[in-house]
């Protein structure tokens, strides 16, 4: 996510981050502060540094992609052309890497959630198989790049958050629910995207929220066991379920998550109708669970295409990642 900076004479100049602007005490970031620092210095000497550090922790790792081909990074310029990213990653375990914020974070989801991202992966690669490369990528397919570009996981064991969540009520979610947070919910970044726009963080920053209901243990485990846990529930449903599409997201605020911004600490903060959108409430279906309407939904479809940055890959896939 770039931003504009003043220059002299009163003219703008648009700064996109880069690397030595990543702070790792950002909240968001914590997930993966302690392998991404160590990549971060690798990426600031040069790109083959970087896939070099990339590289040995995979081999470390012993991590697999989609089709259970061991996981390993090259050089965007090495993806044949033509070839469908997705397919290329399945088939190969290569991962076409640039040398940019944004491949960088992809790569420490690999590790991060190693189960989910061969998920996507093979489903992605699926989808290719049956629909071909071409100027149409299909309703799977979108919805497997939003997942991967712009995705957090809601972690829940209590089902009235993750109803406020559906439902757009930010008043009950972030504010008279504000003590739960960490202790009946929490979230996770997963999209790549997502955390690359969070080097310089803007209040509309919205995420695709993918809602997990947990046990009641879960917060009484440590992050590596949630994470864990998060990785085998959502990769298994990504490859068992049916029916996959971007309606299945709720949109959610990322910086009016407790604990992440420090100007959410005032309820105002709330009141921008602009980010917090108030949405269309639905009726309680029969499991007395209230759904986000066709146009609530729509705002959490649209916010790729309202300039939050994310990427929209080609055709050929080989501007995914």
């Amino acid at each position: 996510m770039s931003r504009n900076v003043d220059r002299p004479g009163g003219a703008l100049k648009r700064v996109v981050p880069g690397f030595a602007d990543i702070d790792w005490a950002r909240p968001w970031f914590a997930q993966v502060a302690a392998r991404g620092v160590r990549w971060q210095r690798a990426a600031l000497h040069s790109a083959a540094e970087q896939l070099r550090e990339m590289n040995a922790d995979a081999m470390s790792a012993g991590l697999a992609t989609g089709r259970g081909r061991r996981l390993a990074f090259i050089a965007q310029d090495a993806l044949p052309p033509g070839t469908a990213y997705e397919a290329h990653i399945a088939e190969t375990g290569c991962v076409p890497t640039r040398h940019n914020l944004h491949d960088f974070f992809n790569a420490l989801m690999w590790f991060q959630f190693p189960r989910i991202k061969a998920a996507l992966t093979a489903r992605g690669s699926a989808a290719v198989d049956a629909l071909g490369v071409g100027p149409t990528r299909g309703g799977t397919r979108d919805a497997l790049t939003l997942f991967d570009e712009n995705a957090v996981l809601f972690a829940c064991v209590d089902p009235a958050l993750s109803v406020a969540l559906r439902a757009f009520d930010w008043k009950t979610l972030f504010i008279d629910h504000r003590a739960a947070w960490d202790e009946r919910c929490e979230v996770r970044c997963f999209g790549h995207a997502l955390l690359e726009k969070l080097v310089a963080p803007y209040k509309a920053c919205t995420a695709h929220a993918w809602i997990v209901d947990v046990p009641s243990a879960y917060f009484a485990w440590t992050r590596a066991a949630r994470d864990a846990y998060l990785d085998e529930t959502v990769g298994r449903a990504l490859l068992d379920g049916a029916g996959f599409s971007s309606q299945m997201f709720a949109p959610l605020p990322v910086l009016g998550i407790p604990g992440w911004w420090a100007e959410n600490g005032t309820p105002s903060f709330y009141d921008d109708a602009s980010v917090f959108r108030s949405g269309r409430r639905s009726r309680t279906g029969p499991d007395g669970k209230i759904a986000a309407s066709k146009a609530g939904q729509a705002v959490a479809a649209s916010t790729v295409s309202a300039g939050e940055g994310e990427e929209s890959p080609d055709s050929t896939g080989q501007g995914d990642g």
